[in-house]
């Protein structure tokens, strides 16, 4: 019997790997061409929003139209506003928006660290907390994170269950 119960425990994911495996299983429906991101945003350990990054609402998707950052040679991490879609992070923030959830005090999980404008929205929302499960090149985004004490954690393994995501 304790050999079973060590046994459940250790195939048990934590939180951490538990919502970040959450997360990576959201990115799955990002139509980016270029990176597949997912986020969500957690209270007391309940699930509050997802979002994935992707077009607005009935704008076609990337992967029909093309991607105007590679037409466009745009090296990652730089003149966001010229991309058709929506970050991870935004769509998180506005769906919990659109639907009355206040993110005061919670924790994001995302595939990838924030760039500077998700990171400026997630201090004005609120949010305390960033768990990531990969970098992002964007040094102002950490920086700001910093100054304002959000505590951000990359975590070691982030499919330590190999997950067939």
């Amino acid at each position: 019997m304790e050999r079973i119960k060590k046994q459940r425990k250790a195939q048990r994911p934590s939180w951490d790997e538990y919502f970040i495996d959450i997360a990576h299983l959201v990115s799955k429906r990002s139509t980016c061409l270029r990176r597949k991101v997912g986020a969500i945003i957690v209270k007391d350990r309940r699930i509050l929003a997802t979002g994935y990054n992707g077009t607005p609402s009935k704008i076609r998707h990337c992967d029909e139209v093309g991607c105007l950052r590679e037409k466009l040679h745009i090296p990652s991490g730089e003149r966001h506003e010229l991309c058709r879609g929506l970050h991870a992070e935004q769509n998180v923030l506005l769906q919990a928006a659109l639907y009355g959830i206040s993110v005061k005090n919670s924790v994001l999980y995302c595939t990838n660290q924030p760039c500077i404008i998700c990171v400026k929205m997630l201090i004005n929302a609120g949010v305390e907390e960033v768990v990531i499960a990969d970098g992002y090149p964007d040094k102002m985004a950490k920086d700001f994170l910093k100054e304002t004490g959000i505590r951000v954690r990359k975590l070691k393994n982030k499919n330590k269950n190999n997950l067939k995501l």
